[in-house]
Formats: structure tokens, sequence, C-alpha cells
């Protein structure tokens, strides 16, 4: 959600032009500042912006992303096994050579979640890929987006170099290719001939046919190996859940101990539902001291270059999940208090991450600070600095 001003906003930021009244009312009502959710060396990303979040100190326990995401569909990992994100992706179309061609979108076009399971299934077991795949010791579970799981059995990570595909969209694919190491040239052959496979494909030919982008691609990233993370209950004396579509948020919330909450038609993109995931929370709080919210979609938008979509996910954030839980809550007549913050920026200048601080806001019903400030990147820097996500929970706890 968090990002930089812009020209076409009459120099303000995404949060700063949308319309956003009730976190504005939280914010002035509260405490707002800024906080660093990417230590010092870490790349920017949800992965360990959300570890910061949750209080896991990514210095410590940070072993890669695809391993989060691993946990929170019952996948285990055994010693020696590497996770990876496989996503579908959208590569240019031409006959240049492969190292030439663009990274066109990482979501091959926000491929529906049943088309993509069904395409990727149908990958592995293409005779020349399902031999290329065991030979080099590769699974893969599908997931319902275009967000699935590969693992490798007894691979060396230690020299692998991959990058993220929505951190290079619009350029040539060559240089952010798998490098370091002899897993590369393994898994950049499986991209390579993933390519060759998927480009004619029925599938693709049909959505091309539909005016869509063509999944025409398998992109690894965010390696990983068996990750530990400390037990929220222990660290603060709290039981939850966490709503959320995406799962890197599921897989976090699955090793802290907290509960994984799906909801029907939730989607990770800016087309959600919303209210579900409200209902769902209330229903967590009912018998637990804490719930999450995850929405994806300022991320999601961002990195498809949309604007007005990320202005319209900012202002249903603002209408429908924070302005109903409000709702209900002050209904309820229980004292209560609500964190709002964007795990990291995502700038839609060059439609990646970026590591700088973020805003954040802590609204408690007890008390009303009245400080006038509307929740934005400019008045976060003016407030309460925090120098590391790892001590979010402990001030919405009341624990430092």
């Amino acid at each position: 959600m968090a990002d930089e001003p812009l020209a076409e906003l009459d120099g303000k930021t995404p949060l700063q032009y949308a319309r956003t009244p009730m976190m504005d009312a939280l914010a002035s009502a509260g405490v707002m500042g800024s906080v660093l959710t990417i230590p010092e060396g870490f790349p920017a990303g949800s992965d360990v912006a959300i570890l910061s979040i949750f209080g896991c100190d990514p210095q410590d326990c940070y072993t890669g992303r695809a391993p989060l995401e691993a946990a929170a569909t019952g996948i285990t990992l055994s010693p020696g096994n590497v996770a990876y994100r496989c996503n579908m992706v959208s590569l240019e179309e031409g006959d240049m050579p492969f190292e030439e061609k663009k990274i066109i979108s990482h979501s091959a076009g926000s491929i529906g979640g049943e088309e993509s399971a069904a395409l990727i299934k149908e990958l592995f077991e293409i005779p020349r890929f399902k031999e290329a795949a065991h030979t080099a010791g590769v699974n893969v579970y599908p997931a319902l987006s275009f967000r699935h799981i590969a693992v490798q059995k007894t691979a060396d990570i230690n020299e692998l170099e991959l990058t993220p595909p929505h951190d290079h969209l619009g350029e040539k694919l060559g240089q952010y290719l798998p490098h370091g190491g002899k897993n590369a040239a393994i898994l950049e052959e499986l991209m390579r001939l993933a390519h060759e496979v998927l480009e004619n494909h029925p599938v693709n030919t049909m959505r091309r046919a539909d005016g869509k982008l063509p999944a025409n691609g398998i992109w690894f990233w965010a390696e990983g190996t068996v990750a530990g993370l400390p037990n929220f209950l222990n660290k603060y004396g709290k039981t939850g859940g966490v709503v959320s579509a995406v799962a890197l948020c599921q897989g976090i919330g699955v090793l802290v101990g907290l509960e994984k909450i799906l909801v029907e038609g939730a989607t990770g993109e800016l087309h959600t539902n919303y209210e579900g995931k409200v209902e769902a929370a209330l229903e967590v709080l009912k018998t637990n001291d804490f719930a999450a919210i995850h929405i994806e979609a300022p991320d999601e938008c961002t990195h498809d270059g949309d604007l007005k979509g990320k202005l319209q996910a900012i202002e249903w954030i603002d209408s429908r999940i924070i302005a109903p839980l409000v709702e209900s809550l002050n209904r309820s007549g229980d004292d209560y208090r609500m964190l709002i913050i964007s795990d990291h920026r995502t700038l839609m200048k060059t439609r990646g991450h970026d590591g700088a601080p973020v805003p954040y806001a802590v609204y408690d019903s007890r008390i009303d600070r009245k400080t006038g400030f509307s929740f934005c990147e400019t008045n976060a820097g003016r407030g309460q600095s925090v120098a590391a996500g790892t001590e979010l929970m402990g001030i919405l706890f009341e624990v430092i």
C-alpha cells in the first residue's frame, strides 16, 4: 500500500490521494509513526516484512520464502530438500532467443486459480518435461493461484541466486535466470523447456483468443530450506488466527502457531471477498485474543502497473475492511486495540518492492489523542519511529 509521491496524483502518494476516512480517523485518534520492516541487508518483500511484523527476527529465522508458503499447504520438507516458488508467468512472444524475451507478467495476467493449477499439473505430466523434472528431483504442489510450490530433493543452494520476477517486469530475462552453482543450470533448463512446451499449449491459444496474457512460462525463485519460527502464544501470551488468501501469510501464521483461516471467494487480487474476511476475523475474536487480516490487492495492482486499481484497493480496505470492523467492535462494547500497517512499499514508478520505512498506526478504543493527522507516509514520518518491525506486536499488546 505504501508508495512514493506521483506526478499523476498531483505529487501525492496513492495513500494520500485515496479516500480513507476511517484510517484517517483511527490514525488521528491513535499513535502513528514509521517502522522499518525490512532489516538492512535483506531483500524487500512480504516474506521478510511479515516475519518482522509477527515478531520473528529474519536475522535469526529466515531461510527463504518458499518454505513459509509450503507450511500453509501442509508440505513437509525433509532435511536437504529445497522449496521454491514456481510462478506461472507471461513471457514476451516472438522468435527471439529465450534470454532476450521480456518478463511481461509475474502472474500470467492474474491467471485464475483452477486454470493455473490444471495447467501446472499437466505441464509436469507432459513426457518431455516430466522426464526432465524427474531427473532434476523436482515435484510441484499446485496452488489455486499463480503461486505454485516446487520441491527439489537433496539440492545444493549454497551459491544459487534466484530473482523475484515481479521486480523486473518489462525487462529482458537473461540476466535474471538462475545462476551460481551447478543447480542453477538444472533449474534454468526446466524454465526453458517449460516455455517451449507451454508457448503453443491449447490453454494459451484460448487465453490469447480471449484477449488474455498467455501462461507460457514458469519461474523459480524464493528458494529455502526447513523453517522454524518462535511460538506466538509463548512469546506474547495471545491466541489467534490469520485471515489471508496468500500462502505466505498463512504459512507464517501456521509456523508461529496461529490458526489458518480460509475464506470462500478470497483471491489475493483486487476483487476478493472483503466482507467474508471481516466476518472471519470477528469470528476468530469470539474465542481468541487476536486476528490478523491481510489484503494483497495494493501490491498486485502495483506490480500490474494499475494505479486506478491500487487506489480502489486502498479505498476498499478502508470502507470494506476497517470501517465494518470498527463498527462491529464498537457495537460490542469491548475495549480493543488495532494495528494498521503496510508490510512494505511497492512503487508505481518501478512496479517493484522497496525497503524504506512504512507507515503504521495503533488505535486504542480507550483513548482519543486527537492529533488531527491523516494516515499517510508523510505524517508517519513525523510520528513515532520504530527501529524494527519485530517491536510492533509488543506495542500492539502493550508489553513493551
